[in-house]
């Protein structure tokens, strides 16, 4: 077994195609002071209609590889988390695993919603602590443009597609990844969904018609359950790794709100300024959010080698994940 895990190369994928909030004011009722004062978010990025969330996927997997300087044939472990795979089966890390050629790889989908990236890269981290990959590529990715509802304006103007990956490798402890803590709470299960196209609710004309196959959302709920638990599982990442959250140069948070990122900032009695946000060019991108947030992070210089950082989400499930990590 080895000590840990570190991140050798990153890479992203967002489309070329932007959704302002003016652009939206065509679409639905709504403005945007309304959308900015409530979210955070400017504008969105989608995926044209011939684009599936495994396109993303590679282009943002091609990158982190020629960043690690790793082939893909030497990948030992393809992860995906996303919440829109490109079909319910096969996983969309098998249409991946083909497209890159990484012929000697294993590949599975991770399905935590926007908690989907933190729980991926926590098992393909568990993988090489355990002896059992070297190489792994862990990437999160989502289009949830294709699932949203396009007249539901407490949806519509939340999210944006878009994709992120990292090379994990072994590390000797001194830098990578120090902790991870994963939760969830499966009591709100319903808070968000999308209801119809399992096996609950088969695809039918009747669940087409009522709008079944649509992202629903209690928002009022998901708001407080997220203001809850974001600063909570910093603070446990924190405890895990033996380090206090004053000592963290950056944290790295979903990229749902803005509100929800301020009331974390306030709860923990940190500053605003030591919180990665970039809500207001991309919206809510699901588990794409923390690769893209933590690749800006490093690309514009807010986290260097030697820095502590923390990545947390929150999602669907309900689920919650974080991870502390000397960059490097």
């Amino acid at each position: 077994m080895v000590g840990s895990s570190r991140i050798a190369g990153m890479g992203r994928c967002v489309p070329e195609r932007v959704l302002t909030n003016a652009d939206l004011e065509q679409r639905v009722h709504t403005t945007d002071e309304w959308i900015t004062a409530r979210t955070g978010i400017r504008e969105r990025r989608i995926a044209r209609e011939d684009q599936a969330t495994s396109d993303l996927a590679l282009e943002a997997a091609r990158e982190a590889l020629r960043a690690a300087s790793v082939s893909a044939e030497d990948l030992d472990l393809i992860l995906v988390g996303t919440a829109t795979p490109d079909a319910l089966f096969p996983a969309t890390a098998c249409i991946l695993q083909d497209r890159l050629g990484a012929r000697a790889s294993a590949a599975v989908d991770i399905s935590a919603a926007c908690s989907s990236f933190v729980y991926a890269l926590a098992m393909g981290h568990a993988y090489i602590v355990a002896g059992m990959a070297r190489r792994v590529l862990v990437v999160g990715a989502d289009t949830l443009s294709k699932i949203v509802n396009w007249e539901d304006r407490a949806t519509c103007v939340l999210f944006g597609d878009a994709a992120g990956a990292v090379v994990l490798v072994p590390s000797d402890g001194r830098r990578g990844i120090l902790s991870f803590w994963l939760g969830s709470d499966g009591s709100g299960a319903s808070l968000i969904a999308q209801p119809a196209g399992g096996s609950r609710l088969p695809a039918s004309r009747e669940t087409v018609e009522r709008g079944l196959h649509y992202i629903t959302m209690n928002g009022r709920e998901v708001f407080k359950f997220a203001t809850r638990v974001i600063p909570r599982a910093i603070e446990e990442a924190c405890r895990r790794a033996g380090v206090d959250p004053e000592e963290v140069d950056l944290f790295i948070p979903h990229q749902a709100n803005i509100r929800i990122i301020q009331a974390a900032a306030e709860r923990l009695g940190q500053p605003l300024e030591k919180f990665f946000v970039n809500v207001d060019r991309y919206g809510n991108t699901s588990a794409a959010s923390v690769p893209v947030a933590l690749y800006e992070a490093v690309a514009t210089g807010r986290l260097r080698s030697g820095d502590l950082a923390v990545l947390v989400a929150f999602g669907a499930g309900l689920t919650w994940g974080s991870c502390a990590l000397r960059w490097g």
